[in-house]
């Protein structure tokens, strides 16, 4: 910071108009500490502007309760970290392993205070290139031939100083809360400035304007005080449970569905709130109206001389005055910073509240400007976690790796292997990966099959809505047709009007794996990269067009997909039938046999047997593999039993190690390994 200080004072002395740099973030929250992460490790020239002394100074505030509903899981009976993940959702990336959020806090539900603390140290101790106290109050661009993406970006701070940018992350996330203009609306508080103290609300009868987290941790906190809690919203109650959205309503705040259908006086009603109003009587009690009854009145014309509802139907739901109205809507992005040539548009319907950008996270309108974090949460609103930590910590790693790849010339990270390791690396990937586990149907792993099928290429959570573009933005080639991997839902399984705890909801043999309801992985085969058309022309709430085959691995209880039969076998006939080739193991003796009676060897004799790879025969081996059924037992008795008087004579041991063993027929050697 003293640096970038020094160095901005010595611009403004040699009358610079501005400072550069490669990559501009703005906003140090979580999504903008991770991309500033990936991009230090990759040796980056970059800066996070942060408006605030600290980072996260979103959760400084909020939630007002200081309960973050985001889990932490310490305990998953298994070491192994990416598997851990799963069921970290606070923990951001990196290589530390003391930056590990269960290392911060021992609560399932953590406080809010902990993540500040948090994110201060993930940016200290990595040395992350901050600059705080720095409010971005405009952003535009400037064409020029040589930038990267065919301008520049410019920023001013509140100092008036400026800073030009090759391309421009925007961490900011939605901050700014959602207000509905209505008659007498003045008299409503806001979630973000109300009293959190319950003995302010001792003895009142409150109405509560939504229907999200925000607006049930509110009537949590007051539920035992109040008279009565009455909540409204256009949109019936979504629980989370139900939809499988982190988004929608948790448990732990929903103990107002609870007395309100115990008839505990508190309840839930549906209505647009734009044709609500507000009067206010001489008592200071607040009563609720309809718009319309106000078009030819003055609300401050006073009580008596407008209509009321309960004045035409006597038992009118919010007939009963209220002593407080609190407003608890959610946020939105802030496009007030952005100058027009950025062409920064809202969204349409339920996604006006975020910026539109592509599913590559780039702005629709404008190349170089990336959305991350909760505002980019457009791409999978209600569909997956992206608007979340343990979402976009990877959706920003993959928003990295496009970047790499476009502007630094690094290809997306993968790995090559033999094909006879395709089922292995599968199996291994949906048991241990969180980024696919969390972001489902929004990041898939990629399998790329080499030529003949003799090896194939894997890239690890890739965004699927960008799929027909793969390799360009990967800088990877796929002309010998791919597998995708994917997390997914039983496609009827998910809603708010879904019963999820019905009789037999759960699928268990093999054979119906397609009709599974929970989470489960699913594999795509195409014989050719899908095209741009085939994207659009996709079926509805498909991820990915139709492929030439499917595979679903059937749900588990415990989401552990190793079991042999019911597992691991599909899923190799699956790709075996994709594939027209012969993915089991084999012992030297088969392979042996093989090369006797067959034209073509299966994969794992031609990379391990001919090429005098693989395991040696030992006694030990051989008696397991024996008693497993796995080969013939042909021991020398067998052989010189009938009419050898001798053949039992010696410790089968020295039978074993004696080189003069009769070669058996063809017939008995050993089977095939099927694993």
């Amino acid at each position: 910071l003293e640096l970038l200080l020094y160095a901005s004072s010595l611009c403004a002395a040699s009358g610079a108009p501005f400072l550069y740099h490669d990559y501009c973030v703005i906003g140090a929250g979580p999504s903008g500490l991770q991309a500033a992460y990936f991009l230090q490790r990759a040796g980056r020239d970059y800066v996070v502007f942060e408006r605030s002394h600290a980072p996260g100074s979103f959760f400084a505030l909020y939630p007002r309760h200081r309960k973050l509903i985001s889990i932490n899981k310490r305990y998953t009976g298994k070491s192994n970290s990416e598997f851990n993940l799963r069921h970290d959702w606070n923990s951001l990336l990196s290589h530390d392993r003391r930056l590990l959020f269960r290392r911060y806090s021992h609560d399932f539900f953590p406080d809010a205070d902990t993540m500040v603390r948090y994110l201060e140290d993930f940016a200290s101790l990595l040395k992350l290139r901050v600059q705080y106290n720095t409010a971005i109050i405009h952003v535009t661009l400037e064409k020029d031939a040589q930038a990267w993406n065919g301008h520049y970006f410019f920023l001013t701070d509140q100092d008036r100083q400026k800073y030009k940018c090759s391309l421009l992350l925007v961490a900011t996330g939605t901050w700014v809360p959602n207000v509905v203009n209505f008659p007498g609306s003045e008299y409503v508080e806001g979630y973000e400035t109300v009293s959190i103290n319950p003995e302010d609300f001792a003895g009142q009868t409150v109405l509560i304007l939504g229907r999200g987290n925000s607006a049930f941790e509110t009537a949590e906190n007051i539920l035992g005080v109040t008279n009565f809690i009455h909540m409204v919203s256009r949109s019936r109650v979504r629980l989370s449970w139900a939809t499988h959205y982190v988004g929608d309503l948790r448990a732990i705040n929903n103990g107002l569905l609870d007395t309100y259908q115990l008839k505990s006086l508190d309840g839930l009603l549906e209505g647009d709130l734009e044709d609500l109003a507000i009067v206010k009587d001489k008592k200071g009690k607040l009563h609720i109206t309809l718009r319309f009854y106000l078009e030819d009145r003055n609300a401050s014309a006073g009580i008596d001389s407008i209509t009321l509802p309960q004045d035409e139907l006597d038992n009118f739901a919010t007939r009963a005055p209220y002593d407080r109205v609190i407003r608890c809507l959610g946020w939105k992005f802030d496009f007030s910073i952005y100058n027009r040539s950025l062409k920064m548009m809202p969204g349409k319907g339920n996604m006006k509240k975020y910026p539109q950008i592509k599913p590559n996270y780039e702005s629709r309108s404008t190349p170089g400007l990336f959305v991350l974090g909760t505002a980019s949460h457009s791409v999978d609103f209600r569909k997956s976690a992206g608007g979340f930590i343990h979402g976009f910590r990877y959706t920003t790693r993959a928003v990295h790796r496009l970047l790499e790849n476009r502007h630094h010339g690094v290809p997306w990270p993968s790995t090559v292997y033999p094909i006879t390791q395709l089922t292995n690396s599968i199996i291994k990937r949906v048991n241990e990966a969180s980024g696919l586990y969390q972001m489902f149907s929004v990041l898939a792993d990629i399998v790329l099959l080499r030529e003949n099928a003799t090896a194939f290429e894997y890239l690890e959570e890739y965004p699927v809505g960008i799929l027909a573009e793969l390799e360009t933005q990967t800088g990877r080639k796929a002309p010998n047709g791919l597998f995708v991997i994917i997390m997914e839902y039983g496609r009827n399984f998910s809603g708010a009007d879904k019963d999820v705890f019905y009789y037999n909801r759960a699928v268990g043999e093999a054979q119906h794996a397609w009709q599974s309801n929970f989470l489960h992985p699913v594999i795509y085969y195409y014989r050719h990269l899908p095209t741009e058309r085939e994207m659009k022309l996709r079926p509805p709430d498909w991820a990915i067009p139709r492929p030439a085959a499917v595979h679903h691995i059937v749900e588990d209880f415990l989401t552990d997909w190793t079991a042999p039969n019911a597992h691991v076998l599909p899923l190799r006939r699956f790709l075996e039938n994709c594939l027209s080739t012969d993915l089991r193991r084999f012992f030297a003796e088969s392979c042996f046999l093989f090369a006797l009676t067959r034209q073509k060897l299966p994969p794992f004799c031609q990379q391990g047997y001919v090429r005098m790879q693989g395991l040696l025969g030992t006694q030990g081996l051989r008696r397991h593999a024996t008693e497993a059924g796995l080969m013939e037992d042909y021991t020398l008795t067998d052989y010189l039993g009938d009419g050898h008087p001798n053949s039992h004579q010696g410790p089968q041991e020295q039978l074993l190690r004696d080189p003069v063993v009769p070669v058996p027929p063809l017939q008995h050697l050993v089977k095939a390994k099927d694993e």
